[in-house]
């Protein structure tokens, strides 16, 4: 069995009730968490499927963005963090 590790960017975007969405800007994918911890770890489940996905069956996906080019785009509700996975792939 291989181990591949992933680490993307993520902006957690708080709202006017104190919920988080999460969007993976390079990937195209989203989620949402009712405080800032289950918002990580919806974003970590949800970057565990997206690649165990992408690896059993080999599509392609973009690499991920430097924090820096994300950080002057956000606003104030908005913060950015990576997010990291570990999938297992049997050989």
């Amino acid at each position: 069995m291989k181990k591949y590790q992933y680490l993307y960017p993520a902006i957690f975007i708080k709202d006017e009730e104190g919920k988080y969405q999460v969007i993976f800007p390079d990937l195209d994918i989203y989620t949402e968490g009712d405080n800032l911890s289950e918002a990580y770890l919806y974003a970590q489940g949800l970057l565990n499927a997206y690649f165990s996905y992408a690896e059993k069956y080999e599509v392609e996906y973009n690499k991920p963005t430097k924090l820096e080019k994300l950080l002057p785009k956000c606003k104030k509700n908005e913060l950015v963090m990576y997010v990291e996975t570990i999938v297992e792939v049997d050989d």
